[in-house]
């Protein structure tokens, strides 16, 4: 992918993609349809976006997630987006 990949995002649209990567039931593959990015990219990114130590909370986290991977979610879980959604539109979008 292209170095610039994190220039491509405005601030609304990069606190969305974190919030989205740090959300245990928001596969990896959600963010992929939504934004275009996949995992190896999404890393990269968040790697750049985060400070280091959160970086690596992050990856440990995810590490330890089958519900991020959809091929590893049980058949259960019929949802791929967190209930809260709603509150980062009112943080940007208050008039």
């Amino acid at each position: 992918m292209k170095q610039n990949l994190a220039k491509q995002f405005n601030p609304e649209q990069q606190s969305r993609i974190i919030e989205m990567a740090w959300e245990d039931m928001t596969p990896f593959e959600a963010i992929e349809l939504q934004f275009g990015i996949d995992e190896a990219a999404l890393m990269r990114l968040m790697q750049q976006w985060l400070k280091r130590g959160s970086y690596r909370l992050w990856r440990e986290r995810v590490k330890t997630r089958s519900s991020k991977h959809l091929v590893l979610r049980g058949k259960k879980v019929t949802r791929a987006y967190a209930t809260q959604h709603v509150k980062l539109h009112r943080t940007y979008h208050k008039t």
